[in-house]
């Protein structure tokens, strides 16, 4: 999977129901920019300022209408990949993390030094965890298959009851 540049003048955005509670969406017009499960007015302040736009809620959007389709198709174990145009705002490393972190395959984990490895930065476990962290569209970005040292499921930004449904959802479709 491939990102895009966002266009950082434009916010729209939509809040969907998920297995997991609600989940937020954003979009730059084009692209899915993000996915976020909880703090949705912190979110949405925080993109207003990194953006310069108002946010505007639009849940007939066509990448949003795509992308609250394709998750329900997740969570009911229909769908392993999302094909959705996506362009997440962050530095030139947390966006070679990101990449790595959707080729992943769906129900499979991988450990922050793997993760270090596939991007050619072998002693940046711990930066690869921190932008891991910062990922901000998570399920379709699966940084909830990032798992620590003997399978600990360490760090995850929306809890880790969240992030062992997650894996236990996918285990349970693959």
């Amino acid at each position: 999977m491939t990102f895009t540049t966002p266009r950082t003048d434009v916010l729209i955005y939509s809040i969907i129901d998920s297995p997991l509670g609600q989940i937020l969406l954003t979009s730059d017009g084009a692209s899915l920019t993000g996915a976020y499960l909880d703090g949705f007015a912190e979110v949405l302040d925080r993109l207003t300022v990194r953006t310069g736009a108002d946010p505007v809620e639009d849940p007939d959007l066509d990448v949003l209408v795509a992308a609250r389709a394709q998750l329900g198709e997740y969570f009911a174990g229909d769908r392993t990949e999302f094909a959705l145009p996506l362009a997440p705002i962050g530095t030139v490393f947390q966006l070679q993390v990101w990449e790595a972190l959707t080729t992943i395959p769906f129900g499979e984990t991988a450990g922050y030094g793997e993760l270090a490895g596939w991007i050619e930065r072998p002693t940046a476990a711990r930066a690869v965890g921190a932008a891991n962290g910062k990922n901000p569209i998570s399920i379709i970005v699966p940084c909830h298959r990032v798992i620590g040292a003997g399978g600990a499921l360490t760090g995850y930004a929306w809890g880790e009851e969240r992030k062992q449904t997650l894996l236990d959802l996918e285990r349970s479709a693959g």
